[in-house]
């Protein structure tokens, strides 16, 4: 089910600390990282000894190894529609306080198919980290914080832009169908976001406001990542 609507306005001290993480600009890419060194037979084996029996986990795990490993071919538009849905389709929508008993929590796509759920972060994650393990390139890729107007609250999703000036396609799991931005008349861009820079609503692709900065909250997420045994750099 979508999250329900607030009563707060969209400038709610959720958003105010969105933006705050975003004004250090977050890098999403890191340096050195080998995406095709995935060992998902090993990975599924250290996430059973930690989680203990995965049951339905583990099938949910598997078929996300068996999509990244027979779309590499496929074309990239295929691939946005493979991803986006997979995620949709195998996660349901529940906050954080209800998933990890905490007010903020980012997981790593592995934590979200062994719960099944995850709010709208953990989809934008999960779908960019399987977009850049099938060869996505990361300048096409932006995690984009918006307004959602029909919910009136702060919202993620992640934008691909096919070239610098591209209308960008928005992957959602408010909405399942990918769709052009100029569409989503229900999302107020605020800021989005990749390892090159921050950027600003209207600005073109490649018009950064800002350099990349990491981030603690963002390295948690790759340390916890490499520690389930995912080759994706040093950060």
């Amino acid at each position: 089910m979508p999250p329900r609507p607030r009563r707060q306005g969209w400038l709610s001290p959720r958003l105010w600390r969105l933006l705050g993480w975003v004004a250090l600009c977050l890098s999403l890419t890191v340096a050195g990282q080998n995406w095709a060194e995935w060992d998902f037979p090993h990975i599924i084996g250290k996430a059973e000894q930690r989680y203990g029996g995965l049951g339905s986990a583990r099938e949910r795990m598997e078929a996300w190894a068996r999509l990244l490993q027979t779309s590499g071919d496929k074309p990239e538009l295929e691939k946005l529609a493979l991803v986006n849905s997979f995620f949709n389709r195998q996660m349901a929508f529940k906050d954080d306080m209800t998933v990890w008993h905490v007010e903020d929590y980012w997981a790593t796509p592995l934590e979200a198919l062994w719960k099944g759920a995850g709010d709208c972060e953990d989809y934008a994650i999960a779908k960019y980290f399987s977009l850049r393990r099938l060869g996505v390139s990361a300048d096409k890729l932006r995690i984009t914080y918006v307004k959602a107007l029909e919910l009136n609250q702060a919202h993620m999703v992640l934008t691909y832009y096919a070239t610098d000036r591209a209308d960008p396609l928005v992957l959602d799991n408010l909405k399942p169908d990918i769709r052009p931005a100029s569409q989503r008349k229900d999302l107020l861009p605020v800021y989005a976001f990749n390892a090159e820079g921050v950027y600003l609503p209207g600005a073109s692709a490649n018009a950064r406001t800002s350099d990349s900065k990491k981030l603690s909250r963002w390295q948690d997420v790759l340390q916890k990542m490499k520690a389930e045994g995912f080759a994706i750099g040093d950060g």
